[in-house]
């Protein structure tokens, strides 16, 4: 199947232009995430995610190491924004989401990053922890989108996001990547300091796919170009709900749904002493998540294999 142009292409500048005007207005008091900080970040405050007027950027650059079908075999236009909506104790990168390492692009400059990663060849543009710096996203995209921009949009998320800024979206993205990472609150706070997680991460991904569908549309050469895949990191001591977080999604989203069961954790962070947290997966325990995915038929999707030193 030939690959159709990204649908914000079907959006005239007018509506983008409006669409990120819409969004640039909720800074004011800011509501983007779950937390509703109500920051008026345009006056330089800052809530929860530490963000202000400009977004923030650590990295960005073709990454190799997605999906298969989202990295290919040019890559996949990572920008990686810094900060976050959440502290997580074992978050391999708190440099950047913690700590806030990066530095502050105009829309101007976020649109350049964009068409350049377009010129090297990337098959899309991923935007890695976007959930604080929507609208500034969206003023870059009016930018690029000017400038040539013409592949996909793809949204890379913990998941913990609102529907009402997920539709800030619609017709917009092509692409959601978000995890879906606990089934249990208590867990989340405690690990994540996520608050309501369970629910707006359920209502996140209901939203998501109301816009994408649950399949994973690809072009002849297997490069996805619409749809979504959900990630679930398997923690030790079943502290993610696995079985859970799995039977949810097949229930609610069908076993169409492409899920990305991952076995990449190890202890970083606060987590590298930490009584629960702080070894890598055992065997036994990865190897239970696999017969849970299998067992509920949820076929599509990955399954990441744990490395020689994790037995």
């Amino acid at each position: 199947m030939s690959r159709p142009q990204p649908s914000y292409l079907n959006l005239s500048v007018a509506e983008l232009a409006e669409r990120a005007a819409q969004a640039v207005a909720r800074l004011a008091h800011c509501d983007l995430c779950p937390r509703l900080c109500g920051v008026d970040r345009l006056a330089g405050q800052a809530g929860y995610c530490r963000s202000g007027r400009l977004a923030r950027v650590a990295s960005w650059h073709a990454h190799m190491w997605e999906e298969p079908p989202i990295s290919g075999w040019e890559g996949s236009g990572t920008i990686f924004f810094s900060n976050c909506t959440a502290r997580c104790l074992f978050c391999q990168n708190y440099p950047i989401s913690q700590m806030g390492v990066g530095e502050e692009k105009s829309s101007e400059a976020l649109a350049r990053i964009m068409l350049r990663l377009q010129r090297q060849g990337c098959h899309n543009i991923n935007l890695v922890t976007p959930t604080h710096y929507v609208p500034q996203v969206l003023e870059a995209l009016v930018l690029a989108r000017a400038g040539g921009l013409n592949i996909p949009l793809l949204y890379n998320t913990s998941g913990y996001d609102r529907p009402e800024t997920l539709r800030l979206l619609d017709g917009i993205v092509d692409i959601y990547l978000p995890d879906s990472k606990y089934a249990d609150d208590v867990e989340a706070r405690r690990l994540s300091d996520y608050v309501g997680y369970v629910a707006h991460n359920r209502a996140a991904l209901l939203e998501m796919a109301r816009q994408v569908g649950t399949g994973l549309a690809c072009d002849e050469e297997g490069i996805a170009y619409r749809g979504m895949v959900i990630r679930h990191l398997v923690l030790p001591e079943q502290l993610s709900q696995t079985a859970q977080v799995l039977a949810w999604i097949a229930a609610q989203l069908g076993r169409e749904v492409y899920v990305s069961l991952m076995a990449q954790y190890f202890p970083a962070h606060l987590a590298v002493d930490h009584p629960q947290l702080g070894r890598r997966l055992s065997v036994v325990e990865y190897d239970r998540a696999v017969q849970t995915i299998e067992a509920l038929g949820l076929d599509g999707g990955w399954r990441q294999e744990l490395e020689s030193d994790q037995a």
